[in-house]
């Protein structure tokens, strides 16, 4: 287990946590909550030992083994497939090892230690680990194209991801995860969810997604007035547990008060009365031992609202046959090329939809936003814009857009030249930006105060369409609860890309599937999209826990690969161009599967070849002899690897036959 045990923490001269004791159990999924600045960060540095406490100690067992995503990814040539296996430490020691030992000059005991490294080489399933790589990375959204290409080739997003691949592979028996769903897509959420679910170590996750908090973790550790308080449940259960006690100490504390007012009345009533004086001294004493109070407060509540929009056209746009994407222009020749990303889009806009965008990163999702922003023209077809038509949109890096040497009050004047500096204020202050704060340069602000910086602009505009293109990337809980609420209450239209499900729940009634370069209604809720998500593209590929941190497996059924419904077929030349779509649909699903089963019947090849070779010295008489004993120990652990590791192969080999079998 882990005991926090009277630990107090400054950074600077600002203190942290202060005679904090909690106790976390082995196996425990903890959720690691608290606002932005309260020590969640610094709390994993101590846990990492990069941090040591100013009292107290952290107790956990020496042996576990810990992982955590690194923060930094060098820009290397190593393929991103070997870069992610790399976080198995103990592995790449062993590979190591062995290697050293083969250069050597043969020798009796060269052959023993070669064997006992090939015996713990199996004991870590070193010969799987390619497959579980492989399987990990599909599920954290890469191509097995993408596996072979240089780490310094990816941008950095998914050089995090990378990061995560790594811990993830790592074996371990404490696993830290700070803000893993921050540049992960919802498809890539939803498969680390199911991972996280699965892993038997103890995991703490720091994280502002309560749908993802709700789902992985069982107890949470609020860090409150720099105190620990542990909470059995998810972050629903919290809120509730919180709300409770919250009433209890209003009720309590309201209950002191009026005991104290009474006390106080009979005091200064009777204290110069002789006759009551010995009771007055009483309750006098009785006063000053009642321990005062302290009122349990909820953190800052933040709201704000949409100003009412102006009026509307419907449609607001229409597109037509529209190719959207992007104009390259050559810095050599000056010629212009196009890459188109979403195909033939016929899609109108009308007054009051509320449409959430789903797919992958990449798909694009930001491309259409962009389109219908105005921020790219379409390459080809036609995009019509009402007339009245207001739009506010908030991009994917919106904050990195802000000036930084700049203050709040500037950036609303440069989009309010006219409005009175006052009347600027006030509005600022409604965000959370009070006295010296609107005045101030935004470089040293957090994310989350620029992000809520952007929001403010937006809302000054009052916007009849809003466009946002994940919103919540820099926000904690209480702000994305604020953005969520404001939202629900927008009265105008929306279209909004985001990996946070609760947001997505309470604010759109109907979602658009952006994939292989084409939109495609959905209709479902955000479970349904889970279970297609299994059925289609996650299939059986969870199971890439590390050797250390398996649990009981879980299948899930691979269904036949019906697409999210697309709109109903007019006539024999839309049914002739979606059978054409569902063939192309089907080869998508089935090549990943024949690639990996055309792998293992080359594995399972050269590993029935080994294993034919060493039955055949063991099925000679001359290996028992004396002389030959090291040579026999190493052949029998090669023989017991072979056997063990054929029956991996064959057992993945059979499962890959029975889904590329489910997709006929």
């Amino acid at each position: 287990m882990i005991r926090f045990i009277n630990v107090s923490l400054m950074r600077g001269v600002k203190p942290l946590l202060e005679s904090v004791d909690v106790t976390l159990n082995p196996g425990d999924k903890i959720g690691l909550i608290g606002a932005n600045g309260a020590g969640k960060s610094s709390l994993f540095a101590m846990l990492r030992n990069e941090l040591h406490p100013d009292q107290g100690e952290i107790d956990f067992p020496a042996k576990w083994r810990m992982a955590y995503v690194a923060q930094e990814t060098p820009p290397l040539e190593r393929a991103a497939l070997d870069y992610a296996i790399d976080g198995d430490v103990t592995l790449r020691k062993l590979e190591a090892e062995l290697a050293r030992l083969e250069a050597e000059p043969e020798s009796h005991d060269n052959g023993i230690a070669i064997g006992e490294i090939y015996s713990a080489l199996a004991d870590a399933d070193a010969y799987t680990v390619q497959s579980r790589g492989e399987q990990l990375l599909l599920g954290l959204g890469f191509t097995l194209d993408q596996m072979q290409q240089p780490v310094a080739s990816f941008s950095g997003g998914w050089r995090m991801r990378l990061n995560l691949a790594q811990a993830l592979m790592c074996p371990s028996d404490l696993l830290l995860l700070d803000e893993p769903t921050n540049h992960l897509d919802l498809d890539a959420i939803i498969w680390l969810e199911d991972w996280l679910k699965r892993y038997t170590g103890t995991l703490i996750i720091i994280s502002h997604d309560r749908d993802f908090l709700d789902e992985v973790v069982n107890v949470v550790v609020h860090i409150d007035e720099r105190k620990l308080k542990r909470y059995s449940g998810n972050y629903s259960a919290f809120e509730r547990q919180r709300a409770a006690q919250m009433a209890l100490a209003a009720g309590a504390l309201e209950k002191q008060q009026r005991k104290r007012a009474h006390l106080e009345s009979f005091i200064e009533r009777f204290k110069a009365k002789a006759s009551k004086a010995r009771q007055a001294q009483s309750r006098m004493k009785a006063l000053a031992k009642m321990e005062e109070l302290a009122p349990l407060r909820a953190a800052a509540e933040f709201s704000f609202e949409f100003r009412e929009p102006l009026n509307a056209p419907n449609p607001l746009l229409v597109m037509e046959e529209v190719n959207a994407g992007y104009r390259i222009e050559d810095d050599k020749t000056g010629d212009v090329s196009t890459k188109s990303i979403v195909h033939n889009i016929n899609f109108s806009l009308q007054i009051g939809q509320r449409i959430g965008l789903l797919g992958v990163n990449g798909a694009g999702k930001s491309t259409l936003i962009k389109t219908i922003a105005g921020e790219l023209s379409p390459l080809t077809g036609e995009a019509t814009i009402g007339k009245g038509l207001t739009i506010g949109y908030f991009a994917q890096h919106q904050v990195e857009m802000l000036r930084h040497d700049e203050s709040p009050l500037w950036h609303l004047a440069k989009i309010a030249p006219t409005t009175r500096e006052q009347e600027l204020r006030n509005f600022l202050g409604g965000f959370n930006f009070p006295g010296t704060m609107v005045t101030s340069p935004i470089a040293p602000f957090s994310g989350g105060e620029k992000a809520r910086l952007a929001l403010a602009m937006i809302v000054w505009q009052r916007p009849n369409l809003l466009l946002l293109d994940e919103p919540t990337n820099h926000l904690d809980l209480e702000t994305r609860e604020a953005l969520t609420e404001a939202l629900a209450q927008f009265e105008g239209t929306l279209v909004v890309v985001s990996h946070d499900r609760h947001l997505l729940r309470a604010t759109t009634d109907q979602f658009i599937i952006v994939a292989d370069g084409k939109l495609q209604p959905f209709d479902g809720d955000l479970d349904d999209y889970k279970d297609w998500l299994f059925q289609t593209k996650l299939g059986k590929g969870t199971d890439v826990l590390p050797a250390a941190g398996k649990a009981n497996k879980t299948d899930y059924p691979v269904a036949s690969p019906v697409a999210p419904p697309p709109a109903p077929a007019v006539d024999r030349k839309d049914q002739k161009r979606q059978a054409a779509e569902d063939r192309q649909r089907l080869a998508a699903l089935r090549k990943p599967l024949e690639q990996k089963i055309k792998r293992l019947d080359d594995q399972i090849a050269k590993r029935s070849t080994q294993k034919t070779e060493v039955d055949t010295l063991l099925a000679d008489a001359a290996i028992y002899e004396p002389a030959n004993k090291a040579k026999l120990k190493q052949a029998l652990a090669d023989q017991s690897f072979f056997t063990k590791d054929l029956a991996q192969l064959e057992g993945e080999w059979l499962e890959l036959q029975e889904q590329l079998e489910a997709l006929v």
